[in-house]
């Protein structure tokens, strides 16, 4: 089968990235020939290999769209310092792009950078939009929830020199989310340094 071939029949999936292994199954040959097809697919500028056993089927793919195809069969969405810098309500931009996720705390290399992916348990999970095509991104509520979460679960806290808050800010969905973290001396900790941080953010105009 010819590399465009190939590709037309991927494409025909209507999916972003795609496993080496889910390759093999729509062509119904080996794991390691549609390896092979795949690199060779590569080679001819059709796909871009993200890691091993995973290929995007857009060359110049946004990352924040590759995160849930790195956690699956966990889904994921992009938070933390990734999703405040993407809201604009930090000035940072952060070299990682960091995901919440269902899947255990790792760090993921790809060709297209490195993905910090941290756990949260389902009652925490959730708060984001978007598509398989654009990607999940938390909203900006969820995201400084995220942040202030994680860190204070592992004994440190986030600081943020020049937070600033959109107008679409939702304070009452923060305070929802901290009501449910199961741990009473987590969910003072948390509750306090959201207060302390809420304090100090400016707010963005209308």
């Amino acid at each position: 089968m010819k590399p465009v071939t190939a590709y037309a029949e991927l494409v025909s999936m209507n999916r972003a990235a795609i496993t080496t292994g889910e390759a093999a199954a729509l062509w119904q040959t080996a794991q390691g020939t549609a390896g092979r097809r795949l690199r060779a697919m590569e080679e001819a500028g059709l796909v871009r290999r993200l890691r091993r056993g995973l290929w995007a089927l857009d060359r110049n793919i946004a990352p924040f769209v590759v995160a849930p195809f790195l956690t699956a069969p966990f889904p994921a969405y992009v938070s933390f310092w990734s999703a405040l810098s993407r809201h604009e309500m930090i000035e940072q931009i952060p070299r990682q792009v960091s995901v919440a996720s269902l899947d255990r705390t790792r760090r993921i290399t790809t060709t297209i950078g490195i993905y910090e992916v941290h756990h949260l348990a389902p009652d925490l999970f959730g708060g984001y939009g978007g598509s398989e095509e654009t990607g999940y991104l938390a909203s900006p509520d969820k995201a400084l929830f995220d942040t202030v979460y994680v860190r204070a679960a592992t004994g440190s806290r986030a600081f943020f020199p020049e937070l600033s808050l959109p107008a679409d800010f939702d304070q009452a969905q923060v305070k929802k989310w901290v009501g449910r973290i199961q741990s009473p001396r987590l969910r003072t900790l948390v509750s306090r340094r959201l207060r302390e941080v809420l304090g100090q953010a400016s707010r963005s105009a209308t």
